[in-house]
C-alpha cells in the first residue's frame, strides 16, 4: 500500500527523510520519494549526505523475485535528532526525591552517582602518562556524554572546556550536580592537581571552564634545628 505523504512539507529535505524513517521505519529510496516529495536523484543524494553523518544506514533486503531492495534505516545516533526529555525528566526526578524523601535522600543520590562517575574516570585515565594525557582523556569521556568537551595548554596547566550542558534543568535545579561533578575531577586527576572553576553555565556562561593546574608544593620559610634551637647568628 503506498505511504501518505508525511505533514513535513515545511522541514529541511534531510529532516523529511529522518522524520519518516522514524514514524514508519526502514523504507527504500522510492518510499521515502512518496512520504517526503522527494524523489529520484535527489532522494539518493539526501540519503548519501544522512550516511556520511551516520545517521542512516543501507542494508539489501531480498523482495520477491529480482535484486534485493537497498533499505534504508536511522542508526542509534539519529535519536540525537528527535525530542529528548531526559533533562526533565532528571529535574523531575530530582525535585520528587527532594521533596518525598529529604534533602539527605537526595545528597545519597548524588554521592552513589559520583562514586560511580569516579570509577569510570579512573579507568579511562589509569596509564595515562602526564597530566596532559589525563585531561586530554576525560575530555574524550565528557564529549560522549555529550559535553562538547575540548582542552588547551594553558600556562602552567590546562583548560578543560564544555561548551554544552545536556542536562541544563537538572543542574539548575540542584548545584550539588555540579559541586558533584567537580569533586570527581579533582579525585581522579589526583592530588597533586588543583581544579577550579572559571566559567559556569548555571552562572549564565557561554560554558563550562575548568583551569587544572599541578599544585605547587609548600615551602617552609626556615628548616627546622635538630633539637628545636634556633640557628645562631655569627659576627
Amino acid at each position: 500500500m503506498p505511504s501518505q505523504p508525511l505533514e513535513n512539507s515545511a522541514r529541511p529535505a534531510a529532516d523529511k527523510f529522518l522524520v519518516a524513517l522514524k514514524m514508519r521505519g526502514p523504507q527504500t529510496v522510492a518510499e521515502l520519494g512518496c512520504a517526503t516529495g522527494v524523489c529520484g536523484e535527489a532522494a539518493r543524494q539526501q540519503l548519501v549526505r544522512l550516511a556520511a553523518e551516520g545517521l542512516v544506514v543501507a542494508t539489501s533486503q531480498p523482495r520477491g523475485v529480482g535484486r534485493p531492495a537497498q533499505v534504508w534505516a536511522l542508526t542509534p545516533a539519529a535519536d540525537a535528532k528527535f525530542p529528548d526529555g531526559h533533562a526533565e525528566l532528571a529535574a523531575t526526578l530530582i525535585r520528587l526525591v527532594r521533596t518525598q524523601l529529604g534533602d539527605a535522600a537526595l545528597e545519597r543520590l548524588f554521592e552513589a552517582r559520583a562514586a560511580e562517575s569516579r570509577t569510570a574516570y579512573a579507568a579511562t585515565l589509569a596509564g595515562a602518562a602526564d597530566l596532559a594525557e589525563k585531561v586530554a582523556r576525560l575530555a574524550e569521556v565528557r564529549t560522549r556524554e555529550g559535553h562538547m568537551a575540548e582542552w588547551w595548554p594553558d600556562g602552567d596547566g590546562y583548560l578543560l572546556l564544555e561548551n554544552h550542558c545536556p542536562i541544563p534543568a537538572a543542574v539548575t535545579s540542584c548545584g550539588a550536580f555540579c559541586r558533584a561533578e567537580l569533586d570527581t575531577f579533582r579525585a581522579v586527576l589526583g592530588p597533586d592537581v588543583d581544579v577550579e572553576w572559571t566559567e559556569h553555565i548555571v552562572q549564565g556562561d557561554r560554558r563550562c571552564a575548568y583551569r587544572i593546574t599541578p599544585r605547587q608544593p609548600a615551602t617552609n620559610a626556615a628548616r627546622p634545628v635538630p633539637g628545636g634551637r634556633k640557628p645562631q647568628r655569627r659576627g
